[in-house]
């Protein structure tokens, strides 16, 4: 049953991928609030409708033509992450169509790689930060002073250290900080709004359980201490989670700051942090935090990161081999050290099979490490894989290269920028030996 309502089959024999009248009604049905409420988790239908790579609103950004995918494969080996610059600078477009006079900062964790930041550098864009080693990044990319923001909830000695040599702004998560900035620093207070909001959980970081921002009542107490402490107290600053397709949950939030107006009195900055799914009406959160920050008589910031480069993304693998061990598993040479979204958060990738040939049913993504979990996604209807055929994971310029690890000593792959027809390498593949080199000058 759960077999037919997703793929519309009506038996095992019949192998033509389609989408079931089930699963086109919920397509239909998902820009209703309640129902992205209950089904908006990248595990929800969702996530099924971009399993099956055909779902009627799911909008390929990437613009690059298959044949150059075909040639970085070729030229650079797989996997191989490669990037599309004209998305990158659409996706920093719709950004500011929508929210206009908003100062803009990306969210570095989604992708650090320094081509990518000193492009959107040169654009006016500045960086958030949440290690020492992001804060050398954003200097390295030429950031500084008011352009970069320290955030994060167990700053150590080093971030407040080089926080303060940058001239950053502060982001604090907790009230003890207060004492541990640098002298006459410029701060934010995080605010956690209790908000139960529409995405995985793992995703979500601005619960009551979370270990984020101080609450509503406390983030007036901690203005004022910053104030007497001798720093420059800037504002309020929320960040609710990440895939975040109602616009509802946004509004709600900045609802419960403008709660604290009274409190709070005029501020000079309210950040809205980002958060917003590819797919989110951007124009209904940029009016919603446009209204909020007019309560405070604040300047708008936002804090983009996922937004600004997911789509930008591809992450190229070629199939190694097929088996069938109860389930149709096509092997191939990416996996959970190239890709970790998948096993971390149930995210699903749109698919697109780079080859054309009769026989096509579902089959299941499995990547090269000694882990069950090691799956990049599950039913992708293939016409029929053989060894060499290359696959394009889209949607992966965010948290794919920046959350990929060496274990099994995979070296990462390498990422390549395609631009006016051209491709730039702007990160070498890594050798078993950039692996262990720290670890030879010990032995």
């Amino acid at each position: 049953m759960a077999s037919t309502l997703l793929t519309g089959r009506e038996s095992a024999n019949d192998s033509t991928p389609r989408l079931a009248p089930a699963v086109l009604l919920l397509a239909a049905l998902r820009t209703s609030p309640g129902v992205l409420r209950r089904f908006g988790s990248p595990l929800g239908f969702h996530g099924w409708c971009n399993r099956l790579h055909r779902c009627p609103y799911y909008t390929r950004r990437v613009t690059i033509p298959d044949s150059a995918l075909h040639a970085a494969a070729q030229t650079y080996g797989t996997p191989l992450y490669v990037y599309d610059a004209a998305e990158l600078d659409a996706a920093l477009a719709r950004v500011r169509a929508a929210f206009g006079s908003a100062q803009v900062y990306y969210a570095m964790k989604a992708n650090p790689n320094l081509s990518l930041l000193r492009r959107l550098h040169a654009s006016g864009v500045g960086f958030e930060c949440v290690s020492a080693g992001e804060l050398a990044r954003a200097a390295h990319a030429g950031a500084g002073g008011e352009q970069v923001l320290v955030n994060g909830p167990a700053k150590t000695a080093l971030e407040y250290a080089e926080g303060g040599r940058l001239g950053a702004t502060f982001i604090l998560d907790r009230e003890e900080e207060v004492g541990l900035l640098p002298p006459a620093s410029r701060a934010l207070v995080r605010v956690n709004p209790a908000l139960k909001v529409s995405t995985h959980d793992h995703l979500a970081t601005g619960a009551a359980s979370s270990k984020f921002g101080v609450t509503l009542d406390q983030a007036p107490r901690v203005l004022q201490a910053l104030r007497d402490a001798g720093h420059e107290a800037l504002g309020l600053h929320v960040h609710i989670g990440s895939a975040i397709r109602d616009a509802g949950d946004f509004t709600a939030a900045f609802a419960r700051l403008s709660a604290l107006r009274p409190h709070t009195g005029q501020l000079a900055v309210l950040d809205a942090g980002g958060g917003w799914s590819l797919d989110a009406d951007l124009h209904g959160i940029a009016r919603a935090a446009h209204e909020a920050a007019a309560a405070f008589g604040a300047q708008l910031w936002v804090e983009p990161g996922r937004y600004l480069v997911a789509g930008a993304g591809t992450l190229l693998t070629r199939v190694v081999g097929t088996k069938v061990t109860g389930r149709p598993f096509a092997l191939v040479d990416a996996g959970m050290t190239e890709l970790l979204r998948p096993m971390l958060y149930g995210a699903q990738h749109p698919v697109r099979p780079l080859w054309s040939r009769p026989g096509t049913g579902p089959w299941d993504l499995a990547g090269p490490a000694c882990e069950s979990g090691d799956l990049l996604a599950r039913g992708v209807p293939l016409p029929a894989p053989q060894p060499g055929d290359l696959l394009a994971i889209d949607e992966a310029g965010a948290y794919g290269a920046a959350m990929s690890s060496t274990y099994l000593t995979r070296p990462r792959p390498a990422e390549v920028l395609y631009e006016a027809g051209a491709w730039t390498v702007i990160r070498g593949r890594e050798t078993p030996q950039d692996i262990w080199r720290l670890e030879e000058s010990l032995a």
